[in-house]
C-alpha cells in the first residue's frame, strides 16, 4: 500500500555519452570540434618545436 518513491520523480533515462554529445552538438558540430582539436594540436607541436629551436639558437649565440 505504501509507495516510497517521490511522486514527480522522471525517469531515468539510459543515454550514452555519444548520444548527449550528438543531441547537444549534432553531427556538423562534432565534426567541427575533432577537426578544430587536430588542427591545433599539430599547430601546437610544430610552432613549439620551431620555437625551441630559435630558443636554443638565441642562447647559444649569446653564449658564443
Amino acid at each position: 500500500m505504501e509507495n516510497n518513491k517521490p511522486i514527480n520523480e522522471p525517469a531515468k533515462e539510459n543515454t550514452s555519452k555519444w548520444r548527449q554529445w550528438v543531441k547537444r552538438f549534432g553531427i556538423g558540430g562534432i565534426i567541427f570540434f575533432t577537426v578544430k582539436g587536430i588542427i591545433t594540436s599539430t599547430l601546437i607541436y610544430f610552432l613549439g618545436k620551431n620555437f625551441w629551436s630559435i630558443i636554443s639558437n638565441y642562447v647559444t649565440a649569446l653564449f658564443d
